[in-house]
């Protein structure tokens, strides 16, 4: 029962601030189209890798979102070190994990987060683009449109949708498609915090101390986990309550978006070896010195955490449990939809196997 509540205090807590930021998460995807984000990226050199972290870093895409898009930026024209700062900054933080951060783990983690994930994006696609230098020739799209049409590219003008539609759609896409897309591993990432919060004693970690030692357990326990950065957050606030330095729930809440499994897989096969360990190297090194300022910055200001965790007992505003209640509904409509689809499709089945005449012989 106790972790039941744990579990609930979290949703409580995060309900809004998630709900917020998936609307925002939509808002974005309707002002920043996909076709400008490839334009602004089709070029290589250093301005090309600022641009990407920047560009990246507030797009609402998760780890696994991600991918297909660095791919179609990379078959614009991008470089190798622009494509990798893209695939940092975007998992690493976004307006749904900024909003997140700030309501779990206060406005010094609010700031510190996406600008780790900027230094972070910035410093490995400098090093992609340093220690591996091959850059195959990259097919652009628009030399064959030009050979097919005799040089000449017919300029579409497609009308903007009404300001009422783009914000439908906002709307839909936030609440459809980022939940879908982050759903599961949102679930896993409060299951993960509630578990550890509720089992992990306080003292567990103080163990490894608050320095390089630290930040190293959270980079073997963050590097292979498939874990979105809004998913990242009520962890990275357990694992505070469990005792773990702010610099090291940093290097955790930096690296476990950035690392996963999938990530590297596609940074090997479409960039290459030398390109894929540059990008650890970028990740990892600069996650581990942005904790260590971090620390030095709450041991010199004497800065408190701010960690908002709801009470046991404590009465909750009505707003915040309808969003509470809310965000579980959104959540379990994609797990429900796909099973309540499979069983209409298996009822019409039978209602067509049934009502099909058979042959006498």
């Amino acid at each position: 029962m106790e972790l039941l509540s744990i579990f609930w205090d979290l949703v409580i807590e995060s309900a809004p601030w998630l709900l917020l930021g998936y609307l925002l998460a939509g808002i974005i995807k309707q002002v920043i189209p996909g076709s400008w984000v490839e334009k602004q990226l089709s070029g290589r050199g250093f301005a090309a890798i600022v641009k990407g972290a920047f560009i990246g870093a507030p797009l609402p895409l998760c780890s696994c979102g991600v991918i297909p898009t660095a791919l179609a930026i990379r078959k614009a024209g991008a470089s190798k070190g622009a494509t990798s700062s893209f695939l940092v900054a975007t998992p690493e933080t976004g307006v749904d994990s900024i909003s997140f951060s700030y309501a779990m783990l206060g406005p010094i983690f609010a700031i510190a987060r996406p600008i780790g994930a900027l230094v972070s994006a910035i410093i490995a696609g400098s090093l992609v683009n340093v220690l591996d230098t091959r850059e195959e020739p990259v097919q652009q799209a628009a030399s064959s449109c030009g050979n097919c049409c005799g040089g000449q590219k017919k300029q579409e003008v497609v009308a903007a949708p009404p300001l009422t539609q783009r914000f439908i759609d906002a709307v839909k896409y936030g609440y459809g498609r980022m939940i879908s897309d982050t759903a599961k591993w949102l679930t896993i990432g409060l299951v993960a915090a509630a578990i550890v919060t509720a089992v992990v004693p306080q003292s567990f970690f103080l163990q490894w101390g608050d320095g390089v030692m630290a930040m190293l357990v959270m980079v073997v326990v963050g590097l292979p986990m498939y874990i979105c950065a809004t998913a990242s957050t009520p962890v990275a606030a357990s694992l505070l309550f469990a005792g773990v330095s702010p610099g090291a729930a940093l290097v955790f809440m930096l690296t476990g978006p950035a690392t996963n499994i999938a990530t590297m897989g596609v940074i090997r096969e479409q960039l290459g070896m030398r390109s894929l360990i540059a990008y650890l190297i970028g990740v990892i090194g600069t996650a581990i010195a942005c904790g260590l300022v971090l620390n030095q910055l709450y041991a010199l200001n004497g800065w408190p955490l701010q960690l908002s965790m709801a009470e046991h007992g404590t009465s909750v505003p009505l707003w915040r449990q309808l969003a509470a209640m809310m965000l579980v509904a959104l959540v379990l409509r994609v797990w429900i939809a796909p099973l309540w689809r499979k069983w209409v499709a298996g009822r019409d089945g039978d209602k067509t196997a049934l009502g099909t005449p058979v042959e006498q012989g």
